[in-house]
C-alpha cells in the first residue's frame, strides 16, 4: 500500500483523506498542532521546521507533499539529498515560496504578467509610481496569502514599515501595475513525474476583501481556454511541477490573460472538482504524486459552482444552522473543516452541480446566508 506524507494539518490536508481511502493509499499528516483541520490523519504533531523531525517523518514514505508552501527551500533539499521523493521538489516549488522568484522565471519562459519590478529602497518605489501609478500594488516577496502582504499605494509612504523591515521579506519588494481588469479566473491542472499532463476548465474566482468568495466552472470564451490551457502547460513543465498547479490570472478589458499568482498544490479554487468533476483535485494531486496515471477532469455536468464560507464571528460554527440550509439547498454539498471559529477565517464550503451556474450560486449563496445567521456582522 503506498504511503503519502503531507505537511502541513490545515484543510488541503483534511480533504486529501477521503480520496487517499479510496484510492487504498495511506495518509500520514504531519500537522501543526492536534486541532488541526487534519487530526484524524495526524502521523505526527509537531514543528516542521525541525530537520529531524522532519526526516523521522518521512520513513517509508513513497512520496512527500504539502498542504502549504511555507517549508523552508534549505529544509526540502535536504530531505532530498536523503533519497526522500519530494513532490513538488525544491526546484518548483520555490516559485510559489517567492514572488520574485516567480516573477523573474516567468519573465525567463515569456508569459504574459503586469509590469514588475524588484524594490530595494523608497526611490525604485517612487519611480515604478511615477511609470506605473499613480496607484501600484506592493507585495513582500514571502510569507503572503489571501489579501495579506499586499498593498495598493499611492505614496512610498504607505510602506515605509515594510521598507525598514526590507530583510525580513527577503532583502527586496515586488512591485506590480495596478491591472485594470474586468475579472479574475483560474487554470488548474495535474502533473506526473513522467510528464502526464491534465486540466480542469478554466474557471471563474470572485473575490471579495482579497479572499475568493465563489468559484464558477466552467468559464471563458475557447481562446482563453486554450491560452490558460496553454500557460498552465508552459508553467508546469518550465518550472518542473510535480502535482496540481493552480495558476491565477486577471482577464483584461481586452480577453488576455495575465498571470497573477502560482500554487503548487490543491487550491481554494479548485474545490468544485469534489464533486463537480470525473476527478476531484485531491484524488488526482495524490495520483500526481505517486507517478499514477491521471485521472479524467471533465465536469460531470454543464456547471459546477463553489461557495466559500469565512468565519463571521468567535461561536458560530456554522453546523448549527445545516437543517435550515440543507432544507433550502438539497442539492449542495457542504464541506465543513473543524476550525475554531474566527471572523474571516476559511471555515468551509459549499458546492453545487447542475445544468445553470447561475441558479446554482443563487442557491449556494442563500444556503451561505442561512449558515452565517446568528452573526450581527453577517452579510
Amino acid at each position: 500500500m503506498p504511503i503519502v506524507g503531507v505537511i502541513g494539518g490545515g484543510q488541503l490536508a483534511r480533504m486529501m483523506q477521503p480520496a487517499a481511502i479510496n484510492l487504498g493509499i495511506t495518509l500520514r499528516v504531519f500537522a501543526e498542532d492536534e486541532k488541526s483541520s487534519a487530526h484524524l490523519g495526524a502521523y505526527r504533531v509537531g514543528d516542521y521546521l525541525n530537520l529531524a523531525a522532519l526526516k523521522e517523518f518521512c520513513v517509508g514514505l513513497d512520496a512527500l507533499t504539502f498542504d502549504h508552501e511555507h517549508v523552508p527551500a534549505s529544509l526540502l533539499e535536504a530531505l532530498e539529498s536523503a533519497g526522500i521523493a519530494v513532490r513538488p521538489g525544491s526546484k518548483a516549488l520555490i516559485h510559489a515560496q517567492n514572488k520574485l522568484t516567480m516573477r523573474r522565471k516567468l519573465a525567463e519562459l515569456g508569459l504574459p504578467m503586469p509590469a514588475w519590478m524588484a524594490a530595494t529602497s523608497a526611490a525604485d518605489v517612487e519611480q515604478f509610481i511615477a511609470n506605473h501609478g499613480p496607484e501600484i500594488v506592493v507585495k513582500t516577496p514571502i510569507g503572503g496569502y489571501d489579501g495579506k502582504g499586499v498593498r495598493v499605494i499611492s505614496s512610498v509612504t504607505e510602506v515605509a514599515d515594510w521598507l525598514a523591515d526590507i530583510h525580513d521579506y527577503g532583502s527586496e519588494l515586488l512591485l506590480e501595475q495596478k491591472v485594470d481588469f474586468v475579472g479574475e479566473c483560474a487554470q488548474l491542472s495535474a502533473r506526473t513525474p513522467s510528464g502526464e499532463f491534465k486540466t480542469w476548465p478554466l474557471v471563474r474566482t470572485i473575490q471579495r476583501h482579497g479572499v475568493c468568495s465563489e468559484v464558477i466552472a466552467p468559464f471563458g470564451s475557447p481562446a482563453q481556454r486554450v491560452a490558460a490551457e496553454k500557460l498552465a502547460k508552459t508553467i508546469s513543465e518550465g518550472l518542473g511541477v510535480v502535482g496540481v498547479l493552480a495558476v491565477e490570472l486577471f482577464e483584461t478589458a481586452s480577453g488576455e490573460l495575465l498571470i497573477n499568482e502560482l500554487a503548487m498544490r490543491p487550491h481554494n479554487s479548485g474545490h468544485f472538482s469534489i464533486e463537480g468533476s470525473k476527478t476531484s483535485q485531491f484524488e488526482q494531486h495524490l495520483r500526481a504524486v505517486l507517478d499514477l496515471p491521471l485521472g479524467a477532469t471533465e465536469l460531470v455536468d454543464q456547471a459546477a459552482v463553489m461557495i466559500n464560507l469565512l468565519g463571521v464571528d468567535d461561536s458560530n460554527s456554522f453546523v448549527e444552522h445545516y437543517p435550515e440550509a440543507m432544507a433550502l439547498a438539497p442539492e449542495a454539498k457542504f464541506h465543513l473543516y473543524e476550525k475554531t471559529p474566527r471572523k474571516g477565517r476559511k471555515m468551509g464550503h459549499i458546492t453545487l452541480v447542475g445544468p445553470d451556474s447561475a441558479e446554482l450560486l443563487k442557491q449556494g449563496q442563500a444556503a451561505r446566508e442561512v449558515l452565517y445567521r446568528g452573526s450581527k456582522e453577517a452579510k
